[in-house]
């Protein structure tokens, strides 16, 4: 069964951990490495890689660190292009959207997603040792891709228009932050809309990823999505 601990999530950083009990991968490294590195010490020696879905900070931090550590990183040539404090080519691996690419354990499939920057993607992640399918996707405002058969996902769930309607108009959020957003994160609406799109007979568990401090609500999140699933749902 694959197990997912999470460091941080959200604008401030970003570092997830996906286990199968055979291999770990880490997902994003928008954190200092040395804080991936002791908060994920006990699985350090099954870590197999790195999986990096786009260039920014929140995502991307620790990246060189990780590579300087030992960690083998797997990113989209787009991606590497903004990350320029790698020294340790060797660790760079170039994933692209719709080529699968086997790492330790797991089957990693690329996809598209929709954000401002230069080569993003999410994660199809399938264990060979666990049987799961797992997937990743954060830092998006669509997802044109339709899934089945997954077993845990791992979604960005930023704000909600409600809220962020809410704070425009009082004026603390900027009108070009208000556009960034509709033009580059997942908001609750089109979360829900998401999961009505995606068949979740095997789905046991659903996590809410990158949820803003101003313009989301866990509590409110949760509520929601477990309304519109039934299915067990956690926020980080």
């Amino acid at each position: 069964m694959i197990e997912v601990k999470c460091l941080a999530s959200g604008s401030s950083g970003n570092s997830y951990a996906i286990d199968d009990g055979e291999s770990v991968l880490l997902l994003e490294a928008g954190i200092p490495h040395k804080r991936i590195l002791s908060g994920y010490i006990d699985l350090l020696p099954r870590v197999a890689g790195c999986c990096i879905t786009h260039e920014h900070c929140d995502h991307s931090r620790g990246a060189a660190g990780l590579a300087a550590s030992g960690i083998d990183l797997y990113a989209t040539e787009g991606t590497y292009h903004d990350i320029d404090d790698i020294r340790h080519p060797y660790r760079k691996n170039i994933i692209r959207a719709g080529t699968q690419r086997d790492i330790g354990s797991w089957v990693v499939m690329p996809f598209e997603t929709k954000h401002d920057a230069a080569e993003p993607v999410g994660f199809l992640l399938y264990s060979k040792a666990a049987g799961e399918k797992l997937l990743f996707a954060t830092d998006t405002y669509y997802i044109q891709n339709r899934f089945s058969g997954l077993s845990v996902i791992m979604v960005e769930c930023n704000y909600s228009l409600p809220l962020l309607r809410k704070n425009a108009e009082a004026g603390r959020v900027t009108d070009s932050m208000k556009h960034r957003l509709l033009e580059s994160h997942f908001s609750l609406e089109h979360v829900r809309d998401f999961f009505k799109a995606t068949e979740l007979s095997q789905v046991r568990q659903i996590y809410l990823l990158h949820v803003s401090a101003g313009n989301g609500d866990k509590k409110q999140f949760v509520s929601e999505i477990k309304q519109a699933t039934g299915r067990p749902v956690t926020a980080f």
